[in-house]
C-alpha cells in the first residue's frame, strides 16, 4: 500500500468513526440522555475534523504544482463518499437531537 493510499484509508477510518459516534449519540436520545448524546456528538465532530484535515491535505496536494499529486481513483472516491455521508449523518443527527430535546422541553 502506498503512502497516499494509507492516508486515504485514514480518511475513511476517521469518517467512519465520526458516523458511528453520531449514531451512538442518537441512541442516547432514545433514552433521554441528551447531555451524553451531545458529548458523544462532540467526539464525532473531533473525528470529522481529523477527516477534514486529511481531505484538505489531499486537495492541497492535488492543486500544487509539484509532481507529487495524489491519484484520483476509486479509493479516493470511496473515501470522499464516506466523508460526505458522515458529515450529513452528523449534521442531521445533531438537528434531530435539537428537535427531540425541544419537543421534551429540555
Amino acid at each position: 500500500m502506498t503512502e497516499t493510499e494509507q492516508i486515504i484509508v485514514g480518511l475513511i477510518s476517521s469518517a467512519g468513526q465520526s458516523k458511528s459516534l453520531a449514531f451512538e449519540a442518537l441512541k442516547k436520545v432514545k433514552t433521554g440522555e441528551y447531555d451524553e448524546a451531545r458529548k458523544i456528538l462532540e467526539q464525532a465532530k473531533e473525528a470529522d475534523l481529523q477527516a477534514h484535515t486529511v481531505q484538505t491535505k489531499l486537495i492541497q496536494a492535488e492543486m500544487s504544482d509539484s509532481g507529487n499529486k495524489p491519484e484520483v481513483g476509486l479509493l479516493m472516491v470511496h473515501a470522499q463518499d464516506h466523508y460526505m455521508t458522515s458529515q450529513l449523518a452528523r449534521d442531521l443527527i445533531e438537528e434531530l437531537i435539537n428537535v427531540f430535546e425541544a419537543k421534551e422541553g429540555k
